[in-house]
């Protein structure tokens, strides 16, 4: 069996993408705090005294990230606030496809990822969600994906919701438990709780591990990389992999043989999160991954 050199040189980074509510490709200010109390409610509105964990079973990071994300409840949607130098509310820019973003210079506030930035920044004393919501939700840090045909049975608060297609997320807020989320939604409306829609195009939730390899095994590597429903190349495609992605594996096995990047493999691996199979050409590590039991 063949040994596979670290591939960690050739991990692609994601493309940027950028989204409706992500971070432009202009330079940002340096982060300022939030705007004035004029800017946000002297007395809390019923969607702030709502705004907080509202169900269990979330970890103590998670939690955390939700409280600061509520800190920020009233505080202006600003295009591409909240990508400065250091996680925290900016000026905003002009979105050129909507005009209610004419104002965003003028103001102190985050977008959606800006938002989920501050929110885990605050929660885990990193910065570990830096970036668009597209690059937040395929990030190193997702230790669990559900997708939007689980429904929202298995969500726990922090988890954070996504709208978009493959590679193409747009949008992204954070889950607060009991149906309710924290977003900053679109220029002229400020941050709020919402009702979560999981009608459209939403995508479905990733969880965000504290630490760096926390509930996690492996990561892949490379770009577009699809998983399949067996472990085999002819088999449908399941999950495409956009980038680097951190993965949880359960079992390997050996089956089809596939010549990859220079490389020839018959090992795949179980990911039981996509319930997919993937080849091991494409997770970094050796050829048969160690510590990894055989599929029974």
């Amino acid at each position: 069996m063949r040994s596979i050199l670290s591939r960690a040189k050739r991990s692609a980074v994601v493309a940027g993408i950028l989204a409706v509510c992500a971070a432009g490709a202009l330079a940002q200010p340096a982060a300022a705090t939030p705007a004035a109390p004029s800017a946000v409610s002297a007395r809390p509105t019923q969607a702030e005294a709502a705004c907080g964990v509202l169900a269990t079973g979330a970890s103590a990071a998670a939690e955390a990230a939700v409280r600061a994300a509520c800190t920020q409840i009233g505080v202006w949607y600003t295009w591409g606030g909240g990508h400065g130098p250091q996680p925290g509310a900016t000026y905003g820019q002009v979105d050129p496809t909507d005009p209610a973003s004419e104002h965003d210079p003028e103001r102190i506030g985050f977008d959606c990822s800006g938002l989920v930035r501050y929110a885990y920044a605050q929660a885990t004393g990193q910065d570990p969600l830096a970036g668009n919501a597209n690059s937040q939700y395929y990030s190193p840090r997702v230790s669990v994906r559900i997708p939007a045909s689980q429904g929202t049975g298995a969500l726990l608060p922090g988890d954070l919701l996504a709208w978009g297609g493959d590679n193409g997320i747009h949008h992204i807020a954070l889950y607060l438990g009991a149906g309710k989320m924290v977003q900053a939604k679109q220029s002229g409306t400020r941050v709020m709780v919402s009702d979560l829609n999981t009608g459209g195009d939403y995508n479905g939730a990733v969880r965000i591990a504290a630490t760096p390899g926390q509930d996690t095994n492996f990561s892949t590597w490379g770009t577009d990389v699809w998983t399949h429903t067996e472990p085999s190349t002819t088999s449908p495609r399941a999950v495409k992999f956009p980038g680097p992605t951190r993965i949880r594996v359960s079992c390997q096995k050996h089956a089809q043989w596939v010549d990859a990047e220079g490389y020839h493999n018959d090992a795949w691996s179980y990911l039981p999160d996509y319930n997919a199979w993937l080849t091991n050409i494409y997770i970094q590590g050796p050829a048969w991954l160690d510590g990894v039991p055989t599929c029974r």
